[in-house]
């Protein structure tokens, strides 16, 4: 039985970046290879991306707040967005609504201070909102344990028929977690696929 080929170290960067959702350090590459060489962590890095740039129409390497992400390409943005369209027929709870809200209107914002708002722990909707790709990590904070910051996606944009982050219903003082009707009455609430220029309504602050 012909063996199989062992993997370059570039080989297992690219794994890791593949299974990682959050962007990785060229200090955790470095740490998880047993470098103990950060330059030689961005160097397979550079290395990896010079491959993506000559061989890969749809996927490519970019550095993004603070370490390395594989991610898709502009130019297959129209087929992502038709994707978007058949994950959003999906049901949202009242948590993940209430946190989608905070990360809408106060993005770019930290898990404490969406934790704060809502008066309890949000990573478990996080998770499940990063799961669905209508939040996304962009970034950490200056602030002791530099959390992540989370803002929103074009899925997002796609899920609730808007433009821009700026066609978002305006909300008038601080942002406080909204009595949902929908969500009272039926307990979880449905995005609509793809709902057409008046979107479903997002919650707004009273």
């Amino acid at each position: 039985m012909e063996s199989q080929p062992v993997p370059t170290p570039t080989d297992v960067v690219e794994a890791l970046l593949f299974a990682s959702d959050t962007p990785l350090e060229a200090e955790r590459i470095s740490e998880v290879l047993d470098l103990g060489d950060v330059g030689e962590a961005r160097r397979l890095i550079d290395e990896l991306r010079a491959r993506y740039e000559v061989s890969s129409q749809g996927l490519q390497i970019v550095e993004v707040g603070g370490g390395y992400r594989m991610v898709t390409r502009p130019e297959v943005a129209p087929w992502l967005v038709r994707l978007a369209r058949a994950r959003t027929r999906t049901r949202l709870s009242r948590p993940a609504l209430e946190a989608l809200a905070i990360v809408a209107y106060k993005q770019p914002v930290s898990r404490p201070e969406i934790d704060a708002v809502r008066g309890v722990n949000s990573e478990g909707v996080l998770d499940n909102l990063l799961e669905r790709r209508l939040v996304r990590i962009a970034g950490r904070k200056e602030a002791p344990g530099r959390p992540y910051l989370f803002e929103t996606t074009r899925e997002f944009l796609v899920a609730f028929g808007l433009r821009d982050v700026g066609d978002l219903p305006k909300v008038e003082g601080e942002l406080v977690v909204p009595e949902l009707a929908a969500v009272a009455e039926h307990g979880e609430a449905e995005t609509q696929q793809d709902p057409g220029p008046g979107g479903a309504e997002l919650p707004t602050g009273r």
